[in-house]
C-alpha cells in the first residue's frame, strides 16, 4: 500500500528523516561490501574495550606486582588515555584525506603487538609498562577516529542511526567482558600478565579481513557533489597549505554550536564513566572485604554489559521513536539519560556497605542511564558536519572528552582518595572521590540541554551545504531559495514527483526513470540526510 508523503511541521520547521536507502541506489554486492565492513567495525570495536578494560579487572594485582598507590594506578589509565586523544587529531586529518583502511590497519596492527609486548614486562620495568600502554593508545586512536565515518558512508538516515547503535553495542560488551576475561586468564594461567595476551591475537585476524573489502567514498552515500583536495606533498609549502586547511577545518566546527555544546556534555559523561569504570570494583572491593575480588569483578563485568546494552538500546529506541514527533529530540534524549544517572550513582555509593545489593543495582541503573548518549552523540556528530570534515570532528571531539574527561578522571579520583586516606581507611577515601562524578554530571545535563536550542538550525545548514556542494571553507552563509525544480531543500519539502510506501522508503511515479549520477534534466529531492537523484522525462 502506497501512501503520499507527508510533512511532520515543528513551528516553521518541516521536518522528516529517511528511514532506508532508496531500494536501487545500491547493488547486492555493494550491499554485502557495507555489512562486512559494519561486522569487522564491531568485532574491533569489541576487542578494542575488551583491551581497554581487561587492565581494570586486574588492576590489584598490576599495583602488587610493581608496587604502586592509587594516584599511580590510575595514571595508567590516563598515560593510555593521554597518548590516545594527543594522536587522535592527527588521524582525524588524515582520516578526512587518505584511505581509512589502510589507517585502521595500520592501527589495529599497531595496539595489538604493543599489548602483547606490556604483558612480557618485569616489575622494576614500570616506566616500560607506562610506554607500552600509551603506545597502545596511539594504534586505538587511529581507528576510533575514523570508524563512524566510514559507518557514515555506508548508511544513511535512520538506517545509520541503527548501524550506529549496532556498532556502539561493543563498547558496553566488550568493557564488561575486559573485566570478565581479565579475571579469568589471571585464574586459569596464574598470573595477570596472560589477560594481556587474549585480544592481540584477535586483533591481528580482524585486519586481515579489512584487506579485502571496499572503501565507500565519502559522502557518496550522501550524493554529496563536492571533493576535499588532497594536500600537494610535492610542494614546498604542503606543510603551510595542511595547517591552512586544518585551520580552515576547526573554525568551521567552532562554528556549530550543537557540536560545541555536545561535545562538552560528553565529557562530563566521559569523566564519570572513566572514573566509575577505572574505580567501582575496586571501590566494592573494600566495602565488601569478605567478597572475593573475582567475585567482584565478576558481577561488575556482567553490570557493564548488561547496563551497557541496555543503556545503548534505550537510547537509540527513545532518539528513533521521539525523533519523528520531535526533531530536537536527540538532545533531550542525551540530557535525561544523564540527569537519570545521577541519583543511581549517589545512590550506590552511599550504600555500598550497608546493602551492597541495592548499591550493585544502583550501579547497573547509573551505566544503563549513562549509556543512553553513546549512538545517539555520535549520529548527531554525523549530521551536523559534512561528511568531508566528520573524522577531524570525531577526532577532536574525543581529544577533548579524554583529554578533560577520562583521561584524568582516575588520576583524580586516586588522587583525592589518597588525600583523604589518613587513617589508611580506603573505603572512606574513595566514597569521598567518587561523590565528584555526580557534581560533573549535572554539567553534562547542562550542555545537552542547550544543544537542544541550536540541533535544527546546524543540521539544516549541514544539509543546505552538502546540497551546494560547499566543500570550501564551510563557513558560506546557507540560502532559502529553492531549486529550479520547486523543491525547498532549506525546509525539506517533497517535489510533489515523489511519494513513499508504507515503511517511508522513497518511491518515484511509475512512468518516472531512476538514474543514479546522471547529470541529465534531473530533479534533486532534499530530505534530512540523503540527495537521490532522478530522470525527468519531461
Amino acid at each position: 500500500m502506497l501512501r503520499l508523503a507527508t510533512k511532520r511541521q515543528t513551528k516553521s520547521y518541516t521536518y522528516h528523516r529517511i528511514n532506508s536507502y532508496h531500494p536501487t541506489s545500491l547493488s547486492s554486492s555493494k550491499m554485502f561490501n557495507s555489512y562486512v565492513i559494519l561486522t569487522l567495525l564491531v568485532f574491533i570495536n569489541l576487542i578494542n574495550y575488551m583491551d581497554r578494560f581487561t587492565i581494570a579487572g586486574v588492576l590489584d594485582d598490576i599495583q602488587k606486582y610493581f608496587d604502586i598507590n592509587d594516584a599511580i594506578g590510575g595514571l595508567l589509565q590516563t598515560s593510555f588515555i593521554v597518548s590516545y586523544m594527543i594522536f587522535s587529531p592527527l588521524f582525524g586529518f588524515l582520516g578526512d584525506r587518505y584511505s581509512r583502511k589502510y589507517i585502521i590497519i595500520f592501527g589495529v596492527t599497531f595496539w595489538s603487538t604493543m599489548t602483547l609486548a606490556s604483558s612480557f614486562v618485569q616489575p622494576h620495568h614500570t616506566y616500560l609498562f607506562f610506554l607500552f600502554r600509551a603506545l597502545v593508545g596511539i594504534g586505538e586512536a587511529s581507528y576510533a577516529t575514523v570508524a563512524p565515518t566510514l559507518i557514515a558512508d555506508l548508511f544513511i538516515g535512520n538506517k545509520r542511526s541503527t548501524m550506529l547503535a549496532v556498532f556502539y553495542f561493543a563498547i558496553p560488551v566488550g568493557s564488561g567482558l575486559g573485566y570478565i576475561v581479565g579475571i579469568l586468564m589471571s585464574e586459569a594461567f596464574g598470573h595477570w600478565t596472560w589477560a594481556l595476551r587474549f585480544t592481540p591475537l584477535f586483533g591481528i585476524l580482524s585486519t586481515f579481513g579489512f584487506l579485502f573489502v571496499i572503501e565507500p567514498v565519502r559522502g557518496a552515500v550522501e550524493q554529496a557533489n563536492f571533493n576535499r583536495p588532497e594536500p600537494d606533498t610535492n610542494n614546498e609549502n604542503s606543510f603551510g597549505s595542511i595547517i591552512q586547511s586544518l585551520t580552515k577545518d576547526i573554525k568551521y566546527l567552532k562554528s556549530i554550536p550543537t557540536y560545541l555544546l555536545t561535545t562538552f556534555g560528553f565529557t562530563c559523561v566521559c569523566f564519570s564513566v572513566g572514573a566509575i569504570s577505572w574505580w567501582a570494583p575496586t571501590f566494592m572491593q573494600t566495602a565488601n572485604v569478605d567478597t572475593s575480588k573475582e567475585k567482584i569483578g565478576l558481577i561488575f563485568g556482567v553490570i557493564a554489559c548488561l547496563g551497557g546494552l541496555s543503556g545503548v538500546l534505550i537510547g537509540y529506541s527513545s532518539s528513533r521513536y521521539f525523533r519523528s514527533i520531535y526533531p530536537y529530540a536527540d538532545s533531550w534524549v542525551c540530557a535525561i539519560g544523564v540527569a537519570l544517572s545521577i541519583p543511581c550513582i549517589l545512590l550506590s555509593i552511599a550504600l555500598a556497605r550497608q546493602s551492597p545489593t541495592i548499591s550493585w543495582f544502583a550501579i547497573f541503573l547509573g551505566v544503563t542511564f549513562l549509556s543512553t548518549n553513546w549512538s545517539v552523540v555520535v549520529d548527531i556528530l554525523l549530521y551536523v558536519i559534512i561528511p568531508q570534515r566528520r573524522s577531524t570532528a570525531q577526532s577532536l571531539q574525543i581529544l577533548t572528552s579524554h583529554i578533560l574527561g577520562d583521561a584524568s578522571s582516575p588520576f583524580i579520583i586516586g588522587a583525592i582518595s589518597d588525600a583523604f586516606n589518613s587513617n589508611d581507611d580506603k573505603f572512606r577515601s574513595l566514597s569521598f572521590a567518587l561523590y565528584l562524578t555526580p557534581i560533573i554530571l549535572v554539567f553534562g545535563v547542562l550542555f545537552f540541554g542547550l544543544s537542544a536550542k541550536f540541533i535544527l538550525k546546524d543540521e539544516q545548514r549541514c544539509k543546505q551545504m552538502i546540497s551546494k556542494g560547499d566543500g570550501g571553507s564551510g563557513m558560506e552563509s546557507s540560502t532559502n531559495s529553492e531549486s529550479n525544480y520547486g523543491i525547498d531543500l532549506a525546509n525539506n519539502i517533497f517535489s510533489k514527483n515523489s511519494f513513499t510506501d508504507a515503511n517511508d522508503n522513497i518511491m518515484k511515479f511509475p512512468n518516472q526513470q531512476t538514474d543514479i549520477g546522471t547529470r541529465k534534466n534531473q530533479v534533486d529531492i532534499g530530505f534530512i540526510n540523503n540527495l537521490y537523484q532522478y530522470n525527468n522525462d519531461n
